[in-house]
């Protein structure tokens, strides 16, 4: 049996805070083969949020750190989120300042991206110095207060036209009361002189209420693979009764109004997922025949939100850390509905990494049936099962002392899909895919006595298990090891497996 290492919770593929509290992904943007991630976070409970920058180079696993690049100064009692873009060759961080009286969008300007990750401060709380803020760009009128929030992304060339591809720039933000918020549109040319277009509407069944408190607007374009159209996907967080609840609507923005094809849906039905984040590109990281073809969302594992108190966390109070941010899924679009799986290399990261696992399944499932996966601890003691249950998926924790009596997260599945599983466990995070991507839920599951030991595997009724593997560190070469898709295929000539997987 393993020893328990001090810092079992602390996720090594995820993205968490070197030291203290994370409260969401602020702005993502991969160049070329290196991903940036800037999160909001505090180094100590009661300091001012500000902004911490992350990269990692080919697969976004390994994170390494570089020096802070904003922190709250000249009155400002916090840096909170915002969003970060490509610009005339240069990076653009588009930020909420807070002050007193109120707050506001405001932009820095880093010329040489790549220069920030060749050094880190042996002061942990220095900031980049190429790190250059310009300053407001978005404040209060006479009609809209309180801006923040803000997401920025290419604006079309020729709305009616979106194969031409882009011009200028587009910003989705929150303004107004906190209670009663606003969405907003604005434009502009240069990515300095905005115009606000008017309030987001939007046009058919939305399946939002109209009392609902939207925050966190982003937005994403998807080229749906079955009518081959482009479409917006506007993801937004429901605030509800202390609560989180992220989804998407897709449709067509023209102007400020939104003509809706798919209703809101929900992105995520694990206990821990809010606040998605999109990921922006520099130019020439994508094709352009396929820039449309997907996208890249990162989320905050944690359901309640603002309103959390991460300080009491088992690992704030074990480890010195609060809260993390999902793998990037990767995001299509089929038939107006969001596909959401893992990025390329996961599998490789767990054999390399030093307690993470993975199972993955290809299932046969019919109604009535189950297969069951328990998630046990260095002891064998149970930390979580995850249920497959032909057309419904469930994380329960219940069982774990510290999530005793928790509610389980359900999500519903299509009886048409593939039976398929793709777990994922990495220090106190889990996250699930299901059915080619159908669906995906993500929970925080603490290890009592961990690291994660293995998954003990059961069916029940008819289900049959096709193909299965689980996956650990050093127990497997990276050579000549079949992929995913290899993985999760029906061999005829292979025996089902049922039972404990080690």
């Amino acid at each position: 049996m393993a020893e328990t290492p001090r810092t079992h919770h602390r996720p090594e593929l995820h993205l968490t805070a070197e030291d203290g509290l994370l409260f969401a992904p602020a702005g993502a943007l991969l160049d070329g083969d290196t991903w940036h991630v800037f999160h909001q976070y505090r180094p100590e409970p009661d300091a001012g949020p500000r902004w911490a920058h992350q990269f990692s180079d080919q697969a976004p696993f390994v994170w390494d750190i570089c020096d802070d690049v904003l922190a709250p100064k000249g009155g400002e009692t916090q840096i909170r989120a915002g969003s970060v873009v490509s610009n005339k060759g240069g990076v653009d961080l588009y930020y909420t300042s807070v002050t007193e009286a109120g707050s506001a969008i405001h932009v820095a300007r880093i010329e040489d991206l790549a220069a920030t990750t060749e050094s880190v401060s042996e002061n942990a709380l220095d900031l980049d110095a190429g790190v250059i803020r310009i300053g407001k760009v978005v404040s209060d009128t006479d009609s809209y207060t309180k801006f923040r929030s803000p997401c920025v992304v290419p604006d079309w060339g020729d709305e009616n036209n979106r194969e031409d591809g882009h011009e200028g720039w587009l910003m989705l933000a929150v303004s107004g009361p906190s209670d009663k918020p606003d969405l907003v549109i604005l434009t502009s040319a240069d990515g300095r002189d905005w115009q606000i277009s008017g309030p987001l509407t939007f046009k058919g069944l939305t399946g939002l209420s109209d009392d609902a408190v939207l925050v966190s607007p982003r937005m994403i374009r998807l080229r749906d693979e079955v009518d081959h159209e482009i479409y917006d996907v506007v993801i937004v967080t429901i605030e509800r009764d202390g609560v989180d609840i992220s989804g998407y609507v897709v449709g067509q923005l023209n102007g400020t109004e939104f003509d809706v094809v798919t209703p809101f849906t929900r992105i995520d039905h694990g206990h821990d997922f809010s606040r998605p984040r999109n990921t922006n590109y520099t130019e020439g990281t994508q094709q352009v025949e396929d820039r449309y073809a997907e996208a890249h969302i990162f989320g905050l594992m944690n359901g309640i939100g603002r309103l959390d108190d991460p300080t009491r966390h088992k690992s704030w109070k074990e480890e010195g850390w609060a809260n993390t941010i999902s793998v990037p899924r990767v995001v299509t679009l089929q038939e107006g509905t969001l596909f959401q799986t893992p990025p390329s290399g996961l599998l490789e990261a767990i054999y390399e990494s030093d307690a993470a696992a993975g199972w993955t399944a290809l299932c046969d499932i019919p109604a009535g049936s189950s297969v069951s996966i328990e998630l046990r601890d260095q002891k064998r003691n149970t930390a979580a099962i995850i249920h497959h249950r032909h057309n419904v998926l469930v994380i329960d924790r219940s069982m774990n002392p510290y999530y005793e009596g928790d509610p389980v997260a359900m999500a519903p599945l299509s009886a048409e899909d593939t039976d398929s599983l793709f777990i994922i466990v990495d220090g106190s995070t889990v996250e699930v895919f299901a059915d080619g991507g159908d669906v995906a839920m993500a929970s925080r599951v603490y290890f009592e006595n961990g690291p994660i030991y293995n998954f003990e595997v059961s069916t029940a009724g008819d289900a049959t298990i096709l193909n299965a593997q689980a996956h650990y560190p050093d127990d497997f070469s990276t050579v000549g090891l079949p992929d995913l898709d290899e993985l999760t295929q029906f061999d005829a000539d292979e025996h089902p497996h049922e039972g404990p997987v080690r």
